[in-house]
C-alpha cells in the first residue's frame, strides 16, 4: 500500500503527492507553536497551583525510593496525605520527578511548562498523521483547531498528566497512519505510544480501542498484527490498575465523578466547546460532514470519536465516569472530525469554513485569559508573611489547607516553618494567639476539630481575610485568647 487513501475510500492525490504528504513541512509547526503561543499567554498570569498541581509539585520533588514505595504500598508521602496515595497516574509521578531534578526546572512553573511542552509535542504528531492520511491542508487545521480549543488550553497548563496524554495519543494516530499506509512500519511506535497514553490516563485507553477498532475496519483479516500490537499496548495500564486494587486504593478517586443521568455525550460536546453554542453547532456539522466526507480520516476519526464515547457510556450503566478532563484524549478526535468536515467541503468554501471553526474556537477559550486563580494559597501565605510574628502557631485545619501551606511556606516563606502546624496535629491550646488556615465550602468553614479545641481553650476568632479561587476557597483566621 503505498498511497494516502485507506482501503474504501477512492484515491484523493498521485503517488508523487502522497510521497510528499509522508515527509514533515513547516506548515506542519503551526499548530504546535500557536498552542505554545496561547500557553504562554495563559502562564504569564501568574496564578499559583491549585491542589491537584500542588499534590504533583509536593511528590515530584521527592526521592524516587520513595515515590516508588507510595506507588507500591498505596500509601501517602505526608501525615496529613495518607489517605491520597501517588498510586493514579503513577508513571506522571515518575516523569515530573526527573523532570524537576534537572538543574534550573524545580520550580512551580516548570511543571506546567513540561504539560504544554507535551501537549505541543501532541499536536505536532496528530497534524502529521492528519496530513500522511489526507492532505496537509486538512492536517494543519486539524492541530490548528486542537490548539484553539478550550478544553485542550486549559488542561495543557496544568502540572497534571494529560499533556502527556496529548503526546502518546499523538504518537499512536501516527504509528497507525504509517502502519494503514506502509504496514508494518508504525507499529512499533503504534504500541509504544498507546502504552503511554494509558499510563499517562488511563481513560486514555478507550482511544487506543478507538484506534484498534479503526485498524480492523479498514484492514479486515490484515489488522491482526495491529490488534496484537494493541493489546499488548493495554497490558501496562492493566497492571497498573491492579496494583490499585492490591494495595487497597481501588477506587478512591471516584467521588469525583459525576453522574450524567444518560447524557454523557452531550455534556461531552459542552465540555469540548465550552458551551459555546456557535462552537457546539459548527463542530457537530462538521463532523458529521467529516464522517461523512473525510477521503482517507473518516474512519479513523470517527472512531476517534465514537468508540471512547461508547465504552464510557456503557460503563455509565454501572457507576459514574463523567469529569471532562478526563474525557481529554477521546475528545481531541471531535476537533480532527470536525476540521476533516471542513477540509471536505467544496474547495471554494474550504478556507472560509475552517477560519470560521477557527474563529469560534478562539472566542470559547477566551474566558480562560480573564479566569480567576484556582486556587490563592499563594497570596495567603504571602500576607500571613506580612502579619504573622514569631512564636504565633500556623495550624492547617483540613487536607487541602496544609498541602497549600505546606508547599508555599516552604518556597515562598521558609521563616514560617518553624510555627507550622500540620495535620494530624491540632492548635495548640496553650498558645496566645493562632492563626488557622482552613477551606470554605458553599461560604462556611470546614469543621474541623480545631474549632472545638479552641473554643474550649478561650479563643475566639478576630479577624478573617478571604481568598477565593475558581476550584477552592481558602480563609486566613486570626483567633486570640
Amino acid at each position: 500500500m503505498t498511497t494516502t487513501a485507506l482501503r474504501e475510500d477512492p484515491p484523493s492525490s498521485t503517488t508523487e503527492e502522497a510521497a510528499r504528504h509522508r515527509r514533515w513541512a513547516w506548515p506542519e509547526l503551526m499548530p504546535p507553536l500557536l498552542v505554545l503561543l496561547l500557553g504562554t499567554g495563559l502562564l504569564l498570569a501568574g496564578h499559583g497551583l491549585w491542589f491537584d498541581e500542588l499534590f504533583t509539585a509536593e511528590v515530584a520533588r521527592l526521592p524516587l525510593a520513595d515515590i516508588l514505595t507510595a506507588i507500591s504500598e498505596g500509601t501517602g508521602t505526608t501525615s496529613y496525605l495518607a489517605g491520597v496515595p501517588p498510586s493514579y497516574n503513577a508513571p506522571y509521578y515518575v516523569v515530573t520527578h526527573a523532570w524537576v531534578s534537572l538543574p534550573g526546572l524545580g520550580g512551580d512553573t516548570s511543571l506546567r511548562v513540561l504539560s504544554l511542552l507535551a501537549t505541543a509535542g501532541g499536536l505536532a504528531l496528530v497534524t502529521r498523521a492528519v496530513s500522511r492520511l489526507t492532505d496537509r491542508a486538512t492536517g494543519v487545521l486539524a492541530g490548528v483547531v486542537l490548539a484553539c480549543s478550550p478544553l485542550l488550553l486549559e488542561q495543557a497548563v496544568e502540572a497534571r498528566s494529560y499533556g502527556l496524554a496529548v503526546l502518546a495519543t499523538g504518537g499512536a494516530v501516527l504509528g497507525l497512519a504509517r502502519w494503514l499506509q506502509e504496514p508494518p512500519r508504525g507499529l512499533l511506535l503504534f504500541g509504544l505510544a498507546g502504552a503511554g497514553m494509558g499510563l499517562a490516563h488511563w481513560y486514555a485507553v478507550t482511544v487506543l480501542a478507538a484506534f484498534v477498532a479503526a485498524g480492523i475496519l479498514l484492514r479486515r483479516q490484515r489488522a491482526w498484527p495491529l490488534l496484537l500490537t494493541g493489546a499488548a499496548a493495554a497490558l501496562p495500564v492493566v497492571g497498573l490498575v491492579a496494583v490499585n486494587l492490591l494495595n487497597g486504593t481501588g477506587g478512591r478517586n471516584a467521588e469525583h465523578l459525576n453522574d450524567t443521568g444518560g447524557r454523557l455525550v452531550v455534556m461531552a460536546l459542552e465540555a469540548w466547546t465550552a458551551t459555546s453554542g456557535p462552537l457546539l453547532l459548527l463542530t457537530i456539522g462538521f463532523a458529521a460532514l467529516g464522517a461523512a466526507r473525510a477521503t482517507g480520516l473518516r474512519v479513523v476519526a470517527a472512531a476517534w470519536v465514537v468508540v471512547p464515547l461508547l465504552l464510557l457510556v456503557v460503563a455509565e450503566l454501572v457507576r459514574p465516569v463523567f469529569l471532562p478532563r478526563y474525557l481529554l484524549a477521546g475528545l481531541l478526535g471531535l476537533g480532527v472530525l470536525a476540521a476533516a468536515g471542513a477540509g471536505s467541503a467544496p474547495r471554494a468554501a474550504r478556507a472560509p469554513l475552517g477560519a470560521l471553526l477557527v474563529a469560534c474556537s478562539l472566542l470559547a477559550s477566551t474566558p480562560l485569559f480573564d479566569r480567576e486563580p484556582r486556587e490563592r494559597a499563594d497570596d495567603l501565605v504571602r500576607l500571613l508573611a506580612e502579619l504573622h510574628r514569631p512564636g504565633e502557631p500556623v495550624v492547617a485545619a483540613d487536607m487541602r489547607s496544609a498541602l497549600a501551606l505546606d508547599h508555599y511556606v516552604r518556597t515562598l516563606a521558609p521563616e514560617l516553618r518553624p510555627d507550622v502546624v500540620l495535620p494530624p496535629e491540632d492548635a495548640p491550646a496553650d498558645a496566645e494567639e493562632v492563626w488557622l488556615v482552613r477551606r470554605i465550602i458553599d461560604g462556611r468553614p470546614t469543621p474541623t476539630d480545631d474549632d472545638q479545641i479552641l473554643a474550649e481553650g478561650g479563643f475566639r476568632q478576630v479577624a478573617e481575610h478571604f481568598f477565593g479561587g475558581d476550584k477552592t476557597d481558602l480563609a486566613l483566621q486570626r483567633w486570640e485568647r
